[in-house]
């Protein structure tokens, strides 16, 4: 049986699905030199329409120090808060802040291990204030991380904030919602074109903190990124409204920081029922 939780509830409740893969196989080597990518990157967030607080936060984190840079690269980071108004704001920043901490100062021997310790210290950490301050009580986040680090890419997620890969012309999704209308996509119940519109599309399977203890989504291995590749990352604020095909036009077609303006502004002409998360990586042209 599943526990469900909906955003701006107080009964929240987690339960654990299998963790994704990204779409391709083409795996190379980890002994390649890891110099860091040169990448242009912008991130824009907004209350939408209909809410009055934002409880989105994302943002691109880039060490000063050279060798952490070669040594974890850049990390970009959505976050979509649910729990109330206050609980909401608190949770997707504090995830933000402790995930990046933790990321960079992590002994963890490689990349995929310090981003999934991040996540765990996350929820930790959310799920201890919730603990303390009553008006917090069941607050908690979804979160999608991107570290580049050299010539690979890492990722880690729980909940429904997505990552999507633009390569070659066309978009890959990289994460899979934790949610129950993708569960029942995953399972054949419903069709992955009807879930858009489904009435349950915003219950939650898995959230940071509103747990003790989270099951994190990571990629298995690296993915080996290639020059002109293009990354997005965004809340559902976004995915909800904007098609996947419509992120692909604008993402490539305009600079980052263009990009997420025109993301921003399509979804709130849609409704914007839903506060906003953008952010575009593109990797430079070789």
């Amino acid at each position: 049986m599943l526990n469900w939780m909906r955003k701006n509830s107080d009964s929240l409740d987690v339960v654990t699905v299998s963790a994704p893969l990204p779409p391709t196989r083409d795996y190379t080597p980890l002994n390649v030199p890891l110099t860091p990518p040169k990448i242009k990157a912008a991130f824009l967030s907004d209350a939408g329409c209909w809410r009055a607080t934002n409880q989105d936060c994302g943002t691109l984190c880039e060490p000063e120090n050279d060798a952490l840079l070669r040594l974890r690269g850049h990390l970009a980071l959505v976050a979509d808060g649910l729990g109330g108004h206050q609980g909401g704001a608190t949770a997707s920043q504090l995830a933000v802040e402790t995930i990046r901490e933790h990321y960079y100062a992590t002994t963890a021997s490689d990349p995929h291990a310090a981003l999934e310790a991040a996540f765990h210290a996350a929820n930790r950490a959310i799920h201890q204030a919730a603990r303390r301050t009553m008006r917090l009580l069941g607050m908690g986040t979804t979160c999608t991380a991107l570290a580049l680090c050299g010539r690979h890419a890492y990722c880690a997620h729980v909940g429904d904030s997505r990552l999507y890969l633009l390569r070659d012309g066309a978009i890959y999704l990289m994460s899979e919602d934790h949610s129950a209308v993708m569960d029942l996509v995953r399972r054949g119940v419903l069709h992955r074109n009807d879930a858009r519109q489904h009435a349950d599309r915003n219950v939650l399977l898995r959230a940071l903190g509103t747990r003790s203890a989270v099951n994190v989504a990571c990629w298995e291995k690296p993915f080996p990124v290639r020059a002109a590749d293009v990354f997005v990352l965004c809340s559902d604020g976004l995915h909800d409204l904007v098609t996947d095909a419509e992120i692909q036009e604008i993402a490539q077609a305009a600079t980052p920081s263009d990009a997420c303006a025109a993301f921003i502004a399509l979804a709130k002409e849609r409704g914007g029922h839903d506060n906003i998360t953008a952010g575009v990586v593109r990797l430079a042209e070789a």
